[in-house]
């Protein structure tokens, strides 16, 4: 069980996507509450945004598209990494102004859990705290890209530049950091921005906007994976590019 008095967790799930729900209600541990983002009502499928849509609602995005050699930067967003950094931001949004737990995880709806997900997750918790080791974002699962450093707690590290959000720890002091960022008005996939506030990003322009705030450890190895994208499919990649240029400029 996740402790629901120590813990909120948040599926990110589209209501179009009622498989995906049923696959993590089976997953969660018994006991376990959960706050799907299909009942709460926002506007995140990417099939549904446009520029139009976004302006309506005062949301800008970065000018991420790049000359670059990196296939993710040398191209436009797509709708449906928008509507997925919008659903950690409803998310963010929706456990400060609705819950009081220390905690809260996120998980996308392509998680998948190892056998003792829960236990192993507050014994790591307990472990962290009686170490002492600051932290505001914690990963339980992610791609890693650069290496990581280790620490004295067996099982953790303080992570390098990651990809992948589809499960994460935060405490709520690092939740609101994270909302305080201005995210809404420079949005850029949330795989970028996680690893901006732990760590200099490796691009230069996203290292400005989002300089370095927060301590991340991680789980290594992980908590939870992530289901392949042949059997699951992919929602943020299935979606169109912004824009008839590929992008629409934040403003400035």
């Amino acid at each position: 069980m996740i402790d629901p008095r120590l813990i909120a967790t948040y599926v990110i799930n589209l209501p179009r996507r009622p498989d995906r729900r049923a696959w993590m209600e089976r997953q969660l541990p018994p006991g376990s509450r959960a706050v799907f983002t299909s009942d709460l009502k926002i506007d995140n499928d990417g099939n549904g945004l446009s520029e139009a849509t976004l302006a309506d609602r005062g949301i800008s995005l970065f000018d991420w598209q790049i000359d670059s050699p990196n296939p993710w930067w040398n191209r436009p967003l797509k709708f449906g990494e928008i509507g997925c950094t919008l659903a950690h931001l409803a998310c963010w949004r929706h456990a400060l102004e609705n819950t009081s737990t220390p905690y809260i995880l996120i998980l996308e709806d392509d998680a998948v859990f190892s056998a003792r997900m829960g236990s192993d997750l507050l014994r790591g918790l307990a472990l962290i705290t009686a170490e002492r080791e600051p932290f505001d974002l914690l990963y339980l699962g992610r791609y890693l890209l650069e290496p990581d450093t280790p620490t004295a707690i067996p099982g953790v590290v303080r992570p390098g530049y990651s990809h992948c959000t589809f499960a994460y720890l935060m405490t709520r002091a690092g939740t609101e950091t994270a909302m305080n960022c201005g995210l809404d008005q420079a949005i850029i996939p949330i795989d970028e921005f996680l690893p901006s506030l732990y760590l200099p990003h490796p691009r230069a322009d996203v290292r400005e906007t989002f300089p370095p705030r927060v301590s991340a450890l991680a789980f290594e190895p992980p908590l939870v994976t992530q289901r392949p994208k042949d059997e699951a499919g992919s929602d943020t990649e299935d979606s169109d590019f912004v824009g008839a240029l590929g992008r629409l400029r934040r403003s400035r």
